[in-house]
């Protein structure tokens, strides 16, 4: 799964995806800060990869917004994320690490995932290769460009407020 998600964010530029956009080679990410995305904070839960999809945000705090997800597949734990949104001088990024269903972390030791800032509009944030939108209070949807086994695509998460 690491390779997956490495390969993903190098195909992201490549691939046309609807909901997903890259950010540009060369380009830095727009001015944006964490109050603008404060709307992720919550527990919220719904179906992905045939299981229970589970993410908790954190409000702002200390120039971050921190989270953890779980993705559990017949009643066991198939793997976590823990990350954040950081904000970096005048922008934000989406930054993870993955762990397996023992704790035993896919990334090395002091390496991220790095989904930067693309765009960002009142309900809906684009990170490269990442989007979230909030629908109303109790509903966001998530959508993640991920490659495997040669192909991509686009991986809805639908997500009810707990």
């Amino acid at each position: 799964m690491k390779t997956i998600t490495c390969l993903m964010l190098l195909c992201v530029g490549i691939v046309s995806a609807q909901q997903t956009l890259s950010l540009p080679e060369g380009e830095t990410s727009p001015k944006a800060n964490l109050d603008q995305v404060a709307w992720i904070e919550g527990h919220w839960k719904g179906e992905a990869f045939g299981g229970i999809a589970e993410e908790i945000w954190s409000p702002p705090l200390g120039n971050s917004m921190m989270f953890v997800f779980r993705l559990v597949n017949d009643g066991k734990v198939s793997f976590y994320e823990s990350g954040h949104i950081q904000q970096v001088d005048e922008t934000i990024i989406l930054q993870l690490k993955h762990f397996d269903g023992n704790m035993r972390g896919w990334e090395e030791k002091n390496q991220t995932i790095d989904f930067k800032l693309v765009k960002i509009e009142p309900n809906k944030v684009y990170f490269d290769g990442l989007t979230m939108e909030k629908i109303n209070e109790n509903q966001i949807n998530v959508w993640v460009l991920i490659e495997s086994e040669g192909s991509t695509e686009e991986v809805l998460f639908l997500y009810k407020r707990v």
